[in-house]
């Protein structure tokens, strides 16, 4: 049987080991690090509460990366109108400048639904199977399919155009156009995102 101290030790691991990524994937999901990270730590201090349990039925981290993001998501439609009034302003001064390719990530992510952006954060940014993004999401994999492909389409649509819906598209589709989407992907990382906490 297992003594608190080895649960506690246990548990530290498991945190140093999934905290830094999983405050990316929630930070994908919401475009606010500080929501992310309060979801992500909620989301351990109830992990916590029910860790032996957890245990025992085998690999935590999904249940912890579910309750983290429906926690972000509750969070973000709360606080919609306060956020859009942030956004609105500005960041304030102590806050680090963000890349223009992470920013059109972000905000290409968020003109997806918030099933849309689950799956396109569970299946590419952290490498799920999209079987298992289904079950994460509750839904069939049919669905996730769906999303992810009409994800993409919307996706593809906002970051292969650098100059944005006000500019001209490149019309001739050089491999300039491609290499800006393609780093606007590659400018998400959790590491990327970490170094900005």
């Amino acid at each position: 049987m297992a003594t608190q101290s080895d649960d506690s030790a246990e548990f530290d691991a498991f945190y140093a080991a999934t905290a830094k990524r999983l405050v990316a994937t929630v930070y994908a999901m919401t475009g606010d690090l500080a929501e992310a990270e309060d979801a992500v730590q909620e989301a351990y201090v109830r992990a916590w509460q029910r860790w032996a349990r957890l245990t025992r039925e085998g690999d935590p981290l999904p249940w912890v990366r579910t309750v983290a993001m429906r926690l972000a998501i509750s969070t973000w439609r709360r606080t919609r109108g306060r956020l859009r009034a942030h956004f609105r302003h500005g960041p304030g001064a102590d806050v680090p400048e963000l890349s223009a390719d992470r920013v059109g990530l972000v905000q290409a992510l968020r003109e997806l639904t918030p099933e849309q952006r689950q799956a396109v954060v569970l299946h590419h940014l952290l490498d799920l199977p999209v079987e298992q993004v289904a079950r994460e999401a509750g839904a069939s994999n049919g669905a996730v399919r769906t999303r992810l492909s009409r994800a993409r389409k919307v996706l593809g649509e906002r970051l292969s155009d650098p100059a944005g819906a006000d500019g001209p598209a490149d019309p001739t589709g050089s491999a300039d156009h491609a290499g800006s989407a393609g780093s606007a992907g590659s400018a998400f990382t959790s590491e990327g995102v970490a170094s900005h906490g």
